[in-house]
């Protein structure tokens, strides 16, 4: 839509939410925007032109002064200037290069929502996934473990897939698919049921907790995961943060120990791919491992880490890498079509 054309109020609160997680836009910022659009999805319109009219928006709940000028403005047929201005500063792509990558990304294998420890609702994360063109994401949110991210336990991820389910029944070409973010434990099994595990169609398996561990003790560890047989991806393999923020304060971590020479062929030999996570404050693996795990015949994966809608966009930064590295298109699980994705990730 050009950017001087009339836009509904739910449009506009949206776009506007989607434009400030693109750019890591502070949480409470974003989340001001997301409850009004909940607001205005849940009254009528003839209800809010009358209090537009009267002046009284903002005594609806999660409507504050910026957002009111926004619906207030989509209302009166303009386009908010809030958005506008939002737009004008928004550059069309987050990073040059890797065009040609993103162009054949089919997917994006690595998602949270607000089931765990992402912002949005299901649906909004599949809403936008569609708008960007994608033919299917994977749900992967944290597994029982992580607390600290409200990881699902064996009940409330079951009660996910019947979800799942029902959300199908109305995306027609477009799949969510069932995925989990697994932790690896201290000794290298995987953090949820078999049974369940069973049932998912993509497994992310991921280093999160005693990240400095000794470089053996850390190599073995991942190289138990990569050997289950319910291990797609290898997430984020190095847990490096180079550029990032929790609660106000700067976090920035070095990489993990571990012989990766030795865990990359494990993944070639196991079918396992390498997750290139496109977060930009994680920026893992490192070029140099990117290469080592070329060198060893590895699939990859590239992948949003998306915790917020606007942040599925940031498979941009992914692609730019792995066009630049020369990772071949081929040996990138997500340009795959939904059916041989399957296949390869062997979903019951």
């Amino acid at each position: 839509m050009p950017h001087d054309e009339p836009i509904e109020p739910i449009d506009a609160l949206r776009r506007i939410a989607f434009l400030l997680e693109r750019s890591r836009a502070g949480t409470y910022r974003v989340k001001a925007f997301r409850q009004a659009a909940d607001t205005v999805v849940a009254t009528s319109r003839e209800e809010l032109d009358q209090r537009a009219e009267d002046g009284t928006l903002h005594d609806l709940p999660g409507i504050g002064k910026s957002t009111e000028a926004v619906i207030r403005e989509s209302l009166a047929g303009e386009r908010p200037a809030y958005l506008t201005s939002l737009e004008a500063k928004s550059p069309e792509r987050l990073v040059e290069g890797g065009e040609r990558y993103r162009a054949a990304l089919r997917g994006d294998c690595h998602s949270h929502s607000d089931w765990s420890d992402g912002g949005s609702p299901i649906p909004e994360m599949v809403a936008t996934a569609m708008e960007l063109g994608h033919e299917y994401l994977v749900l992967t949110d944290h597994s029982p473990s992580l607390r600290v991210a409200n990881g699902l336990s064996a009940e409330r991820l079951t009660k996910q897939l019947k979800l799942i389910d029902r959300i199908n029944e109305h995306t027609g070409d477009f799949t969510l698919l069932k995925g989990i973010e697994v932790d690896i434990l201290e000794d290298g099994s995987l953090d949820q049921r078999a049974e369940l595990l069973e049932k998912l169609d993509v497994r992310v398996a991921s280093v999160h907790s005693k990240l400095r561990m000794a470089k053996g003790p850390m190599t073995t560890r991942m190289i138990a995961a990569v050997r289950d047989p319910h291990t797609n991806i290898l997430g984020h393999c190095t847990g490096r943060m180079v550029d990032g923020e929790r609660r106000g304060k700067v976090l920035r971590r070095e990489q993990s120990a571990f012989d990766a020479e030795a865990v990359f062929a494990e993944c070639a030999a196991h079918d396992v791919a390498v997750e290139i996570n496109s977060r930009p404050e994680r920026v893992d693996p490192p070029d140099e491992l990117i290469a080592a795990a070329l060198d060893a015949g590895c699939l990859f994966s590239i992948d949003s880490d998306a915790h917020a809608p606007g942040q599925l966009d940031f498979v941009e930064y992914g692609c730019e890498r792995a066009q630049r590295l020369g990772v071949p298109l081929d040996r990138i699980v997500d340009t795959w079509p939904k059916d041989r994705l399957l296949e390869w990730s062997g979903a019951h």
